[in-house]
């Protein structure tokens, strides 16, 4: 899980990085990409705890995971088509995808109290880093004032996710899973 976390916030850390060297944040059409594959890396997770675990608390939250992200997915790629920007991958959405798909293959092996764990603490780790890049790279990167807009309103969401996972990952501290 922390290697996921390292991986995410160090990609993110180094677009950024890179992009004020050379004087210019990722361009719309990287950040529509970035954007679409973080909420999708996250849909998958939710689909696979809906699916394994037995907690009605996180099986609440993943629903409310793949409804939320499905939902701004939505949004995005009807804004894009609206801009007839085609989201261009670049290494940011690259990493994410790479570690969402090893986060999927972990969870996999997992059960029972081990998997909601390292499911919500996933969450935990995932929502303060998309935060991050939300507030560091993205929402500042994005030239179009739609697209900015689109990021400046998903934010509470992102935060309200957070906090959620926050909540059940102490309750399920104090339950010992």
């Amino acid at each position: 899980m922390k290697l996921i976390h390292t991986v995410l916030a160090a990609a993110l850390a180094l677009t950024s990085i890179a992009s004020n060297a050379q004087g210019a944040g990722p361009g719309d059409p990287q950040i529509a990409a970035i954007v679409v594959t973080a909420n999708q890396v996250d849909i998958d997770a939710g689909k696979l705890a809906e699916t394994k675990t037995k907690s009605k608390d996180v099986k609440a939250f993943a629903q409310r995971m793949v409804t939320d992200h499905s939902g701004v997915n939505k949004a995005a790629t009807d804004l894009v088509k609206k801009l007839k920007v085609t989201p261009e991958d670049n290494p940011t959405s690259q990493s994410i995808k790479q570690g969402g798909d090893a986060n999927i293959a972990r969870l996999k092996t997992l059960s029972g109290d081990s998997f909601d764990k390292s499911y919500i603490d996933h969450e935990v780790a995932y929502h303060e880093s998309v935060i991050d890049a939300l507030d560091k790279t993205l929402i500042p990167g994005a030239k179009n004032e739609e697209l900015k807009a689109l990021l400046v309103k998903v934010r509470p969401a992102f935060v309200a996710h957070l906090e959620h996972a926050r909540h059940l990952q102490a309750e399920l501290a104090k339950s010992g899973a």
